[in-house]
């Protein structure tokens, strides 16, 4: 059975990681929140997203006539709820669509126009819908517990040498084949540690779960891991990371610290990078929110940075508490910067200019190749999109 994903209301809660991606491909856990729907037999055949986005994710239209809400975190109590709709029926949970099908053809923007029209029916059970952005790591914990139980099922893990310290239950560490792991310690007495494909663990590392090292990451020597945090695939990694997510292709080096933080793709922390994720008066922290266009409150005292696509750190960058950075933005100079810095923007706490588009081509299309990816005619119109939408979404 296919399913489209479909981005609603509340997708700005998502920025800047949103910009450049459909809500359903962020990384919840170990897994994407698309890849979770396959434990179901369920295949994510399509993403209703803006236009802009449609040309990279939809590239060839499947058509499904189930669509579910990007935020919705599949357990099997909802999936039966959603293979068992009727035609032209919705789904709802505490007055929020779940899912709905429907052989009607629409636009993204006629999305609630289209679910509103029929008949609704009140989900029974309870289930879990992302909120906002810091849910990637305040509920990362239970997403890495739910992903390793589910992804290691009746799988042997490969083994680990006798100069790899182990503490806690050994059934609580799964390596995958290809991994590479030198003297180290991997604590799993508070969660379960998940070591991908292809991925390396240095020598002196100090790492204590829940954690998961996706495909092809590594940490670098001497790292220091505490819990629930996430290093995405081709991510590199090193000093003192907590409660954080890094979902691809992103690296942090070198020493520094990183909390109650979330990386998008292709970012860059310069050396001595740090985050502060707790105010001194331990008061309730202020994050961008960018449809109302100003600091709100977060509900959270622990946030650190939220970091878009294809933004980087100079050397000692220091950020503030609730520091949230546009994409292709590059951070330099001494002091904290501001705790909003809009995509495409170059600078620090003396002033930022704007990045130029062409040069930013130049910069993703050298720093994606590094990794035999190509940047395409479809993430330039996206870089493009952000670019001419910054001055009314993020000023």
């Amino acid at each position: 059975m296919s399913i489209q994903l479909f981005d609603d209301h509340l997708r700005h809660k998502f920025l800047p990681l949103a910009f450049t991606r459909p809500v359903g491909l962020l990384r919840a856990g170990i897994r994407t929140i698309a890849e979770k729907w396959n434990d179901f037999d369920l295949e994510v055949s399509n993403y209703k997203v803006p236009d802009f986005l449609s040309a990279k994710f939809n590239p060839i239209y499947q058509n499904a006539n189930v669509y579910v809400n990007s935020r919705l975190i599949p357990d099997e109590h909802i999936v039966m709820a959603i293979r068992s709709l009727a035609q032209e029926t919705a789904l709802t949970y505490r007055g929020q669509c779940v899912a709905f099908k429907t052989k009607s053809e629409f636009s993204f923007d006629q999305l609630v126009q289209v679910h509103g029209q029929l008949t609704q029916t009140e989900y029974g059970g309870t289930c879990f819908l992302l909120e906002r952005i810091s849910d990637l790591f305040t509920h990362n914990e239970k997403f890495i517990q739910d992903d390793f139980d589910k992804m290691t099922a009746g799988r042997h893990s490969a083994g680990v040498e006798a100069y790899v310290t182990v503490i806690g239950p050994a059934d609580r560490l799964f390596i995958e084949p290809g991994a590479q792991i030198l003297p180290c310690s991997i604590n799993t007495s508070s969660g379960p540690v998940y070591i991908g494909k292809d991925a390396e663990v240095m020598e002196g590392c100090m790492i204590r779960g829940p954690f998961a090292l996706c495909k092809n990451a590594s940490l670098k020597m001497g790292a220091k891991i505490y819990g629930a945090t996430t290093v995405g695939p081709h991510c590199k990694v090193g000093g003192e990371v907590g409660n954080s997510v890094l979902l691809g292709y992103s690296n942090k080096g070198h020493d520094g610290y990183l909390g109650n933080s979330v990386l998008g793709e292709w970012c860059n922390l310069g050396a001595d990078t740090n985050t502060s994720n707790l105010k001194n008066n331990y008061s309730e922290v202020k994050t961008w929110d960018y449809k109302e266009r100003k600091l709100v409150n977060s509900g959270q005292t622990f946030i650190g940075l939220i970091m878009g696509d294809h933004s980087k750190s100079a050397i000692n960058t220091q950020f503030n508490t609730g520091t949230t950075v546009g994409c292709c933005a590059n951070i330099f100079g001494g002091g904290f910067p501001p705790k909003f810095i809009p995509s495409f923007s170059w600078g620090g706490s003396d002033g930022f200019v704007p990045f130029e588009l062409e040069k930013s081509y130049e910069v993703a299309e050298r720093v994606m190749a590094r990794r035999g990816i190509d940047f395409t005619a479809e993430d330039r119109d996206i870089f493009r999109h952000i670019r001419d939408d910054s001055a009314s979404s993020e000023a």
